[in-house]
């Protein structure tokens, strides 16, 4: 488990900083440009690390559903050469979905106005620039990116219930164990792919809400994805009970030992 969360934690580290800075800068400046290039470099490295996350989300359920369902195969299954695996096929997967997103926007002609209605490069906001009808092409991007989201987003649902219909032969410590290490997963899930889902579900259109709903999975997702694990694992818990209790004692002015 720790080993598919630090490379959670890296993509998500990562990801932030696609927009993140750029944005920063937009806002402290009254000029606010992207070059051409750059544009398609955040626009590839923002779907590559979005692409291999949700592949490694579908990995890490997998993990899960091994840990509660088949724990005596467990160590057998996922040895550390195939978990090594699993993160290149993330990888891969994550390359040849951005390629696919960098491919759809080559093919189509800007000619003006070079305003982008987004503080991000982004697929929907490229193709309002276009010169020509994308009223098609917006119908394959919402299927290749919104669709997957949903139907992938719908396969890990499928998961939990299994997991969750195999508690029932668990005792009561078991069915603890196994909520406690499916429930942060399955929350960074639902945080991940219901705003990515309303993003890329519909035609090309501009709503109000839109740019805040890609704030939150783009930037503030991330950013919750390791205080949700975080606050969930119990030696964390202990360190943050014993420091509270050190802390308390400083204050207070009683004896008490530094753990």
């Amino acid at each position: 488990m720790y080993f598919l969360l630090t490379y959670l934690s890296f993509i998500d580290a990562s990801y932030t900083c696609v927009t993140t800075p750029k944005m920063i800068i937009d806002l402290l400046y009254q000029r606010r440009t992207i070059s051409f290039g750059g544009c398609l470099t955040q626009l590839f490295v923002g779907h590559l690390l979005g692409g291999s996350e949700i592949i490694f989300l579908i990995v890490m359920a997998y993990d899960h559903y091994m840990t509660v369902c088949k724990p005596l195969h467990y160590m057998t299954i996922m040895r550390q050469g195939f978990c090594h695996v699993l993160v290149m096929v993330a990888w891969i997967g994550g390359i040849l979905h951005a390629t696919v997103q960098i491919l759809f926007m080559v093919i189509l002609p800007f000619c003006g106005p070079k305003v982008i209605d987004h503080f991000m490069c982004d697929l929907f906001p490229l193709l309002k620039l276009a010169c020509r009808d994308t009223h098609r092409l917006g119908r394959v991007v919402a299927a290749n990116s919104g669709a997957m989201c949903l139907l992938i987003f719908s396969t890990l649902l499928i998961f939990y219930v299994i997991i969750l219909s195999s508690l029932k032969s668990h005792g009561s410590e078991g069915q603890s164990k196994a909520l406690s290490t499916c429930g942060s997963h399955f929350t960074v899930v639902v945080l991940f792919f219901v705003p990515s889902i309303f993003t890329y579900m519909h035609p090309v259109a501009t709503y109000s809400v839109e740019k805040l709903v890609t704030v939150f999975f783009a930037i503030l997702t991330p950013v919750l994805n390791p205080i949700i694990y975080t606050v969930r694992n119990r030696e964390v818990k202990n360190a943050m009970r014993g420091t509270s209790s050190w802390c308390n004692g400083y204050v207070t002015g009683l004896p008490c030992s530094r753990p």
